[in-house]
C-alpha cells in the first residue's frame, strides 16, 4: 500500500514540474517551415506585441509574394483599367481624357525664354464639335476651358446664325513671347500654353463673321458680346476690342488665375 503511494507522488510531481517548464512538455514543438503565426498578446505596458511572421510568410516577401501586400495589386488593377480606357480615348482621336476634344499628344514644350514651356502638351484640332482652323498648342486646364465656353456661350450665341458655329479661327495659341510682343513686358501667358486668340468664327453656311467687323455689326453685336461675357468664369483672363488697340480684332482668353478673380475687359 505504501508502495503505490510512493509511486503516485513520483508521478504527481513530475507532472508539476511538466507544467512549471513548457521547454520540457511532451506535446510536439511545430519546427522551421511549419511554424504558424501566433496571435496578438498584450504586454504589461499595454502595448501590443507583434507576433513573428511564420517563415512561409518571410519567404514570400522576399519573393515579393502576395504577403508582402495586398494593396499594389489593387492599385496595379486600377491603374491597368485607367490605362486601358485612356488608350481606348486616344485611339478614338480624344486628348486630355476627353471626348469632345479631338487632337494628338504633344508632351513637353520647351521654349527660349524663361518660363516658357509646357509639361504635357496637347495639339487640339476640335473641341465639342466645332473645328479650329489651325491646330492650337495648349495645356489641358485650357483645353478644358475653352469646351466649357464653346457649349455654354459660343455655340448657343451662334444657334441661329447661318445654321451654327462651324468653326473658330485661331489668331494665336503657344508661343513663346512677352505680353503683346512688347519688349521687356511680362512672359505672355501664351508662352505658358495657357492662352488662345480667336479672331472670328465661320458658320455652318460657310459665312464668316470677324471680331474686328461682328463687334458692332447689328446682326452680330448682341452674340459677339454674349461670347465675351459668357468666357469670363471658364477663363481667367478675357479680353476683346474695348480692352486697348491690341485686341480690336480678337478675343484673347487664358487660364491665369488672380484673388480677385477673373479679369474681364
Amino acid at each position: 500500500m505504501i508502495r503505490v503511494w510512493v509511486i503516485g507522488l513520483v508521478l504527481v510531481s513530475a507532472q508539476l514540474a511538466l507544467a512549471a517548464d513548457p521547454s520540457a512538455s511532451l506535446r510536439p514543438v511545430q519546427r522551421g517551415g511549419n511554424a504558424v503565426q501566433q496571435p496578438l498578446t498584450l504586454e504589461a505596458t499595454g502595448a501590443i506585441s507583434q507576433p513573428q511572421q511564420s517563415a512561409p510568410q518571410d519567404a514570400a516577401k522576399q519573393r515579393g509574394g502576395i504577403f508582402s501586400s495586398l494593396r499594389p495589386l489593387f492599385r496595379s488593377n486600377k491603374a491597368a483599367k485607367e490605362g486601358r480606357a485612356q488608350k481606348r480615348l486616344q485611339a478614338k482621336g480624344a486628348v486630355c481624357g476627353d471626348l469632345a476634344i479631338q487632337g494628338e499628344q504633344v508632351g513637353r514644350v520647351t521654349g527660349k525664354l524663361r518660363g516658357c514651356g509646357i509639361e504635357n502638351a496637347v495639339r487640339v484640332r476640335s473641341v465639342s464639335g466645332v473645328g479650329l482652323s489651325q491646330r492650337a498648342v495648349m495645356d489641358c486646364k485650357t483645353a478644358g476651358a475653352l469646351k466649357v465656353w464653346l457649349e455654354q456661350s459660343a455655340k448657343p450665341a451662334l444657334s441661329k446664325q447661318g445654321g451654327g458655329l462651324s468653326s473658330l479661327r485661331v489668331a494665336a495659341h503657344y508661343a513663346c513671347r512677352t505680353r503683346n510682343n512688347q519688349k521687356g513686358a511680362k512672359l505672355s501667358e501664351h508662352g505658358k500654353g495657357r492662352a488662345i486668340d480667336i479672331s472670328g468664327f465661320r458658320l455652318a453656311d460657310g459665312s464668316e463673321v470677324s471680331v474686328l467687323k461682328g463687334w458692332n455689326a447689328r446682326r452680330y453685336s448682341k452674340a459677339m458680346r454674349r461670347m465675351h461675357k459668357g468666357a469670363c468664369g471658364p477663363f481667367g483672363t478675357v479680353l476683346g476690342p474695348k480692352a486697348n488697340r491690341f485686341h480690336l480684332d480678337h478675343f484673347h482668353f487664358d487660364t491665369a488665375r488672380y484673388r480677385s478673380g477673373s479679369y474681364c475687359k
